[in-house]
């Protein structure tokens, strides 16, 4: 054969190699491209923007149920964990409108963690996003349904503690009514009866305080306070019942200690604590309140020498009509509201109040305020 002939014919078949060559690299690139496309973790345009946006938690999941995109509310609540939504019920949840097509709006209630059996509330909407993407919004309403069941729990605690006052005036009003005629017996029931409606009105009162104590505006304008002052008038408040009882009060600590708050609600807090201090202590014993700055924190401590408070109701002190010694507290008029009402109006200041007690060794109830800027005189004369 010529050699020119050679020569094409071997050029031919080079040609024919290379471009069955490149037509595997188009085959091969036009699948890989498919390939990616099925794994891509894109989401469509704004759909990132969107969920980064979101207060509440957003989550978008591909065909395997991977999350691709969650925005930062998703994790705050735990929803999402190493790729995946955690909660069992809201994958239940993705697969049905994946199956059927058809968006889904739920309430839950999920458990908060692996442990314990607090539980978070979600409003869920899940929904189709494009032809491969599911959407799950959903919405903490864990603080609503606590708000609701407070609200219920205050409703029937309120029923129970007013049925007793108002059946007791009920009932001294009728035997009122029958010893007309026995003046001794008049001026028993009517003792009574003057008993009976200062204590509802002392539990009207205090249901009153602490609805105001709970609304937004409580504090209302702050002033820098002298603390020592705030303590005086509340054991000026309750000198009188001290001194019926022989229980001496000792002040003492920081006089120049301020404070920025409301000084109305603060010696309601005070006082509420001096006088529970009073009613569980024994005769003819102590009580100390002392004021210390230390560290920008101004505290305020009251301390008895009564019973003391069991370790287990320790953390239940501060409930509204929770009380330690049912009978004793009822003898002694207690509403159960009273630390309540200290609770919410040191929260109101941005402080906390704290309890150490023992059984037998009585108990030291400590306020905490953070100490007022010094640019300011305080309120009043130190006493």
């Amino acid at each position: 054969m010529d050699s020119t002939w050679l020569v094409l014919l071997s050029l031919g078949l080079g040609l024919a190699v290379g471009a069955g060559f490149v037509w595997i690299l188009h085959i091969a690139a036009r699948r890989g491209d498919n390939a990616a496309q099925v794994v891509n973790p894109a989401v469509p345009d704004g759909v990132d923007q969107v969920l980064d946006a979101l207060e509440s938690a957003g989550v978008v999941l591909d065909p395997s149920n991977n999350v691709i995109k969650a925005s930062p509310g998703a994790h705050a609540i735990g929803l999402v964990w190493n790729g995946a939504l955690v909660h069992p019920h809201l994958v239940d949840l993705v697969d049905r409108v994946r199956r059927t097509g058809e968006s889904v709006t739920e309430e839950c209630e999920l458990s908060r963690g692996p442990f314990g059996d607090a539980g978070i509330h979600l409003s869920v909407r899940v929904a189709r996003l494009g032809s491969r993407y599911i959407l799950l919004l959903a919405e903490d309403r864990t603080e609503s349904f606590r708000l609701e069941a407070v609200r219920r729990d205050f409703v029937a605690n309120i029923s129970h503690e007013l049925k007793t006052p108002i059946g007791a005036v009920s009932l001294l009003a009728e035997a009122l009514d029958g010893a007309s005629d026995d003046p001794e017996q008049v001026r028993r029931f009517a003792l009574r009866l003057s008993e009976e409606a200062q204590r509802l009105a002392r539990i009207t009162q205090d249901i009153i305080e602490l609805s105001r104590l709970q609304a937004t505006d409580a504090l209302g304008d702050a002033v820098p306070l002298s603390a020592s002052k705030v303590v005086k008038a509340a054991v000026d408040q309750n000198r009188v019942a001290a001194e019926t009882r022989n229980i001496e009060i000792a002040m003492r600590g920081d006089k120049q200690a301020q404070v920025l708050g409301n000084e109305a609600l603060l010696v309601t807090a005070v006082h509420n604590l001096i006088s529970n201090a009073i009613q569980y202590s024994p005769d003819d014993s102590r009580i100390g309140i002392g004021v210390r700055n230390a560290d920008g924190v101004v505290e305020i401590a009251v301390t008895d020498q009564g019973e003391g408070i069991p370790e287990e109701d320790l953390d239940r002190v501060f409930e509204r009509f929770f009380r330690v010694d049912q009978a004793r507290s009822r003898n002694t008029g207690g509403t159960g509201l009273g630390l309540s009402i200290v609770k919410h109006a040191v929260q109101n200041h941005g402080g906390d109040v704290r309890v150490w007690s023992q059984p037998g060794r009585g108990s030291t109830f400590t306020i905490r305020l953070p100490e007022a800027s010094t640019v300011r005189p305080p309120i009043g004369d130190n006493p």
